[in-house]
């Protein structure tokens, strides 16, 4: 059988010399840059309500979103998760629609996580 056949990932001439078949070498993968979705704080919202964001949006149970609430509360932000950057643009957008929708002027952004 005649044609062009690899060994490990070094060229190899075919019977007919004259044609080199080099192997492809894999991929590499880079682990995707992920980003904070933040919750800020405003004067207006009711807690309950950013409870109720956090506990849907980002899947926390009670404990855990109140911490977060109270969070936002007292140092004017906080970290609701980190994300690939879809997922985290996704998310943000979520809860400013939901936010708007309820008539809350709560705001959720995205930034790098360093």
């Amino acid at each position: 059988m005649k044609g062009i056949f690899y060994q490990d990932s070094r060229p190899v001439d075919d019977d007919e010399g004259g044609h080199l078949a080099i192997a492809e070498a894999r991929p590499k993968l880079q682990t995707p840059r992920l980003y904070k979705v933040v919750l800020l704080n405003d004067d207006y919202t009711p807690m309950e309500f950013v409870v109720e964001v956090l506990e849907r949006f980002f899947a926390m149970n009670r404990e855990l979103a109140t911490q977060v609430m109270l969070k936002v509360h007292l140092e004017g932000s906080a970290v609701c998760g980190i994300f690939p950057r879809d997922i985290a643009e996704t998310k943000a957008m979520q809860v400013n629609d939901f936010a708007q929708d309820s008539q809350h002027p709560l705001l959720c952004e995205v930034e790098p996580d360093d």
